[in-house]
């Protein structure tokens, strides 16, 4: 099968052509039709990893998938042959990845069926992003009528915890520098924006000067965001690891490890379905064209970056 690959340490990502992988007890294989580009391909393609992770050569790079369960392993009888899926890669070495025409994933953590009416593009952007939004915002407890910052609101988790934080009653203040992004927030729901590159903090306390009571940190200087806080608010980031990397004695640091169960899968599928929240693909490419993805994903978003498979 064709893949997108890291040959041997220290390579860069290549075409390749490798075996069609055979599912393992308790997995499925899911002929991949949709992938998306994440920070973490882009860590594991820099070499970022080795040494962290285990590294099963030649090590198939993509976390996100969405696509056809083709067949199916020992032990599983929660799903069959012919289903739509999509979901993370969930496992605890390199190697097996979704930029390929099939991938093997275990049932119990990584999957969930698909809706009819979910495109694959859509899916493949609801991975990663789509449960570290969701996992962020129900550890932030947003009340109704609350204030939230959002930083890093262009790119996938942001555009979906705007989203989300809407519909739970919250006043979003969204990040955002062109006039492009600042329409892109805008029509996810934010009702402010503020200049990412020029003291986004300050710009909140200008107009409020208590500070917002949940701070979301998706990009930027986690540190620099803090004084936006009121005294015993929140900050939510899945970028920090603990607590401890971000002293305060005025508000609550709290580091998210998303987790992409099988239920939080599936209420992204049919928050999609019902209209609940989005999925903005903003640009496909061909499987060859994954170098390109990575670059232009470097310089910036406003959704997400999808690898389409035929």
């Amino acid at each position: 099968m064709r893949a997108v690959a890291l040959p041997e340490s220290g390579s860069q990502p290549q075409l390749v052509d490798i075996d069609i992988p055979a599912p393992a007890e308790g997995e499925v294989r899911v002929r991949v039709h949709a992938a998306s580009v994440n920070g973490f391909d882009l860590a594991v393609a820099s070499g970022h990893l080795e040494g962290m992770m285990e590294h099963r050569f030649p090590v198939v790079l993509g976390k996100d998938f969405a696509g056809v369960i083709d067949s199916v392993g020992p032990g599983v009888t929660s799903h069959a042959a012919g289903e739509r899926v999509f979901g993370v890669v969930a496992k605890a070495f390199l190697g097996d990845g979704s930029f390929g025409e099939y991938v093997t994933v275990p049932v119990a953590v990584g999957l969930a069926k698909l809706p009819d009416g979910v495109a694959f593009a859509e899916a493949a952007g609801l991975g990663l992003a789509g449960v570290a939004a969701l996992d962020s915002v129900r550890a932030a407890e947003i009340a109704e009528g609350s204030t939230v910052l959002v930083s890093g609101a262009t790119g996938g988790v942001g555009g979906q915890v705007v989203q989300l934080a809407v519909a739970a009653g919250a006043r979003v203040i969204a990040t955002a520098h062109t006039d492009e992004e600042k329409a892109h927030v805008g029509a996810l729901g934010a009702t402010e924006t503020v200049d990412y590159t020029r003291d986004p903090a300050g710009a909140v306390l200008a107009g409020h000067p208590h500070g917002v009571d949940v701070v979301f940190h998706f990009a930027g200087d986690a540190a620099t965001l803090l004084p936006a806080l009121r005294n015993g608010g929140r900050e939510v980031s899945p970028l920090l690891g603990s607590p401890d990397q971000l002293p305060t004695e005025t508000a609550t640091v709290i580091p998210i490890y998303a987790n992409p169960a099988p239920e939080t899968l599936a209420r992204l599928a049919q928050n999609q379905a019902d209209g609940a929240t989005r999925v903005t693909v903003q640009r496909t490419y061909p499987l060859a064209d994954v170098p390109a993805a990575f670059a232009d994903f470097a310089a910036g978003t406003l959704g997400k970056l999808v690898v389409t498979i035929d």
